[in-house]
C-alpha cells in the first residue's frame, strides 16, 4: 500500500522505523539518512512511525463563540433542516455567520450529514424558461363553513406564487383569476400551462367549439396557453407542490370557521412566502428580491418597476 505522508516529510516509514529500531548515536543516524539531528530525536521518542494530526488539539472556530456554536448544534438537531436552510433560519441571530463556517462547524460535531430516512428518488430538472413562465392549478379546501377552490399559480423562474379562494370553480372564475395575475404580475407572462381541465380548455371531443374566455385573455396579452399531457400530472409538478405547501401551511395545521379566517390566513402565509422565504433553488433569494435582481439585469420584460409589490401603508 501507498503511503500517506505529511507534504513536508524528510522520511519514510521505513527510515522512521529504522531510527526507532537502532542503536547508533543521533548525530551518526542524521549524517546517515541526510536529516536534521532534531528530527532523529522526534522519531526516536515516538512510539508509532505515522504523522501526528496537524493543527489545534481542540478544534474550535475562530469566527463563532462557544454560545453560537452551542445554538447552531442545537437548531440543526431539533430541525433537522438541511444545511442552507439552517443558514438562513440562523442569519438572523448570527448575522457573521457563513455558509462555510456553518459546515465546518456540523462536521466538528458529526451533524453534517441529516440521517436517510427513505430511498431517495432520481431528480428531474425543469427546462430553463425566462421569468414570466407560469403554472396553474386548482385544489379543494374545507373550512367549518364549506368546500373552497383554491386557485394557485407560480412561477417557473421566480417562484412568485399567487392564489385566490373562491367558492366555485368555473370558467368564468378562471379568466377573472387569470385577469388578477397579469394585473399583480409586474413583467410579462409569455406562457402559461395548466392541465386540460374544462376551466382551463376545450373538450376533445369539442370540435366546434368557440375558444374559451381564458384563451382569449391569453391571445390578447400574447400568452401561450400550454396544456399538459393526459395522465401526466408530474409536468405540472410545481404547482401541486405548492398546492400542497399551501395546505399544509393552512387547513392541515389549523381549524377555520369561516371562509374568511381561512383567506385572511391564506393571504398572511403569501406575502410571507414572496417576501420573506429565502430559497435554495434562487441561490438564497427571496421571489420578490429574484424579481428585483432581474428588473436590473432584464428591464425590458417588464411593465412596470416591481417596487410597487412592497409592503407599504396602503397594502
Amino acid at each position: 500500500m501507498g503511503q500517506i505522508l505529511h507534504g513536508s516529510a524528510t522520511t519514510t516509514e521505513a527510515v522512521r522505523r529504522a531510527i526507532q529500531n537502532s542503536q547508533a548515536s543521533i548525530r551518526s543516524l542524521a549524517r546517515q539518512y541526510g536529516i536534521n539531528p532534531k528530527t532523529v530525536v522526534k522519531w526516536k521518542h515516538r512510539a508509532t512511525i505515522q504523522d501526528a494530526p496537524m493543527g489545534p488539539k481542540q478544534a474550535h472556530s475562530t469566527v463563532l463563540s462557544t454560545e453560537e456554536e452551542a445554538l447552531i448544534v442545537a437548531f440543526r438537531k431539533h430541525t433537522l433542516l438541511p444545511l442552507d436552510d439552517c443558514l438562513y433560519a440562523l442569519q438572523e441571530t448570527v448575522p457573521h455567520l457563513t455558509r462555510s463556517a456553518l459546515h465546518r462547524c456540523l462536521q466538528r460535531h458529526g451533524i453534517s450529514r441529516l440521517p436517510e430516512v427513505a430511498e431517495k428518488s432520481k431528480k428531474s430538472w425543469f427546462k430553463a424558461y425566462p421569468i414570466g413562465y407560469f403554472h396553474l392549478d386548482i385544489a379543494e379546501m374545507q373550512t367549518e363553513a364549506g368546500k373552497l377552490y383554491l386557485f394557485v399559480a407560480i412561477d417557473r423562474t421566480s417562484k412568485f406564487a399567487f392564489a385566490e379562494l373562491h367558492e366555485r370553480m368555473t370558467r368564468p372564475i378562471a379568466a377573472e383569476f387569470l385577469r388578477h395575475l397579469i394585473a399583480t404580475v409586474p413583467y410579462r407572462i409569455h406562457t402559461i400551462l395548466t392541465d386540460n381541465g374544462i376551466q382551463f380548455a376545450n373538450r376533445a371531443t369539442d370540435y366546434h367549439a368557440f375558444p374559451l374566455l381564458f384563451d382569449r385573455i391569453c391571445a390578447h396579452h400574447g400568452i401561450e396557453h400550454r396544456l399538459t399531457k393526459p395522465n401526466h400530472p408530474w409536468t405540472n409538478g410545481q404547482v401541486e407542490r405548492m398546492n400542497r405547501t399551501l395546505k399544509e401551511a393552512t387547513v392541515y395545521r389549523y381549524y377555520y370557521d369561516t371562509h374568511q379566517q381561512l383567506r385572511e390566513h391564506l393571504t398572511t402565509f403569501l406575502l410571507a412566502y414572496n417576501f420573506a422565504k429565502r430559497l435554495k433553488t434562487l441561490k438564497g433569494l427571496t421571489p420578490f428580491e429574484y424579481i428585483c435582481q432581474q428588473w436590473q439585469q432584464q428591464p425590458e420584460r417588464f411593465l412596470s418597476d416591481p417596487s410597487h409589490l412592497t409592503l407599504g401603508l396602503y397594502i
